[in-house]
């Protein structure tokens, strides 16, 4: 699966250490929520700040099948979105040196959730369901195809929200700029790095140290 880095990288990259490499707290992580979140944007940020490869992974199905998520929907049904999801996940848990935004559904299905967890850190966006309708309303999200979106994203935000809940760190998105949110993403991971450090019982063995290359 080929992954590029964007344009203008060398603008935002992660402080150095004295050998002259980027460090950072994670060399991969994944980004999940409610849809309207904004998964997308912060990942995006997210991957510049931190000098990784970033990749969404509706826009990757979308590019694989060659169809936009609302036709796979209509002209597939949701099981076959939801089986191309989880494909998706089996190939980004394998690269490395990533950000990983997954769509709003991918998260909350027990086999996708076990193999991102297993892969390294997950972070949950928050929003309200107030923010998350403005910010998609004018979207033709499938799942919003009905006469009151508003009560059906409080629905469903009520019944992800336990699976959400399993994530590693959970931030909120709501009316924070996203550097802001991308600060807070990066010193929680530091934090999260420090703790799989205290873990490390044999010196020298590398698991748990800083990541750098």
């Amino acid at each position: 699966m080929p992954v590029t880095l964007p344009n203008g990288l060398s603008t935002r990259l992660s402080p150095m250490n004295g050998s002259g490499l980027i460090e950072r707290p994670v060399t991969w992580v994944t980004l999940a929520g409610f849809m309207g979140t904004g998964k997308s944007r912060i990942g995006w940020e997210l991957s510049r700040a931190l000098a990784l490869h970033f990749v969404d992974t509706d826009k990757l199905i979308t590019r694989v099948v060659g169809k936009s998520i609302p036709e796979v929907f209509a002209e597939e049904g949701e099981g076959y979105f939801r089986a191309c999801e989880a494909e998706v996940v089996r190939r980004v848990t394998r690269l490395d040196h990533a950000v990983i935004s997954l769509g709003g559904g991918t998260f909350i299905h027990e086999g996708n959730r076990h193999r991102l967890l297993e892969r390294g850190p997950v972070v949950v966006l928050w929003a309200t369901p107030e923010t998350v309708y403005q910010r998609t309303r004018h979207s033709d999200r499938p799942l919003l195809k009905t006469p009151d979106p508003l009560s059906q994203i409080r629905t469903l935000m009520t019944e992800r929200e336990p699976h959400y809940r399993q994530g590693t760190i959970h931030v909120h998105s709501d009316g924070r700029p996203a550097e802001e949110i991308v600060e807070e993403i990066i010193e929680r991971l530091w934090a999260w790095a420090d703790t799989q450090a205290a873990w490390v019982t044999e010196p020298g063995s590398g698991v748990g140290e800083r990541a750098a290359d």
